[in-house]
């Protein structure tokens, strides 16, 4: 999914679409997923830890 969204980002990005409504939106997208993938899987916090 962090492909397809890169993917998505490029895309708005060629076209030319506004940043904040168009552009970003799949960045805000993909911040939500690995958010939820963080709380729910033990792994992914240890990949992400703030503290070493």
């Amino acid at each position: 999914m962090t492909g397809y969204f890169g993917g998505v980002i490029a895309t708005q990005i060629r076209m030319d679409a506004p940043l904040f409504t168009h552009t970003l939106f799949a960045l805000y997208l993909a911040i939500l997923a690995w958010g939820g993938l963080w709380l729910w899987d033990e792994r992914v916090r240890k990949l992400f830890s703030l503290r070493q």
